[in-house]
């Protein structure tokens, strides 16, 4: 069955980085869309960043656009987002997603 399986958050200051990455499995990972997104506290779900099969393609979200990469490596089924310049407001669970299906989500904590 399909698997995502997120890693790399935790705990960073104000204008610090932050890599996650997600570690898929089940399906054929070069044909699929990959997003990643986010959920903070008391708010909705927000796409932040996707990318094309081939990993050409990208996506993001105005709030994060220039400050975070999004990347894939179809020869080991893995996608990361590179996450710098970041803010108190980034701070969220980061979800690694393949249309229906989720991963368990890694948590990002931006603090001084």
């Amino acid at each position: 069955q399909v698997q995502l399986v997120e890693s790399g958050g935790g705990y960073v200051q104000p204008g610090g980085s932050l890599g996650l990455s997600c570690a898929a499995s089940g399906f054929t990972f070069s044909s699929y869309i990959m997003n990643w997104y986010r959920q903070a506290p008391g708010a909705e779900l927000e796409l932040v960043a996707a990318i094309g099969p081939d990993g050409f393609t990208t996506n993001y979200a105005h709030s994060v656009q220039g400050r975070f990469t999004v990347s894939r490596d179809n020869a080991n089924n893995m996608v990361y987002l590179q996450m710098n310049r970041l803010k108190f407001e980034d701070t969220a669970v980061y979800y690694c997603n393949k249309g229906v299906d989720w991963g368990q989500g890694t948590q990002v904590t931006v603090s001084s």
